[in-house]
């Protein structure tokens, strides 16, 4: 991991895809940057995003950060995780036999490799600093404020 990785912000992306996923039934981020300041993610999207749904999406993550749910991996089967999650994006994926699975209690499960808190409620509070929209990429920029 570079030295500049931040867990919080890393698990808030984790909670910000599901909350996207949950709310518009989009696929999660098939782009991201991962910051310890500010952080974007892009989604395939057909418009851009209005007041009150970015207050609701907001608020869907900052619910799942109080709910303090636990974050914990586990290792998957190949085949199991085929059925389950998108593994798409997942290079060399027909050479792994399990994949590391990160769990956020109920909300979220995810494939992935990096670092991550041990609780949502140490992601801090959520905030959208901004989104934009063009030719059909959605992005959300956010920052976190300390716990």
């Amino acid at each position: 991991m570079s030295k500049s990785y931040n867990p919080a912000m890393h698990s808030a992306e984790h909670l910000l895809n599901q909350a996207m996923v949950r709310r518009f039934g989009c696929d999660r981020c098939f782009s991201a940057h991962i910051n310890p300041k500010k952080s974007k993610c892009d989604y395939h999207f057909d418009r851009e995003l209005t007041t009150g749904e970015i207050d609701a999406i907001q608020a869907d993550v900052n619910q799942a950060i109080e709910a303090d749910y636990p974050v914990i991996t586990e290792n998957m089967p190949r085949e199991e995780a085929e059925e389950v999650f998108n593994l798409e994006r997942v290079p060399g994926k027909e050479e792994i036999t399990h994949f590391r699975v990160v769990r956020m209690g109920e909300y979220d499960a995810c494939p992935c490799i990096g670092e991550h808190v041990t609780s949502t409620r140490e992601i801090g509070q959520f905030r959208i600093t901004g989104t934009g929209f063009e030719n059909g990429v959605l992005r959300i920029r956010f920052k976190l404020k300390s716990a």
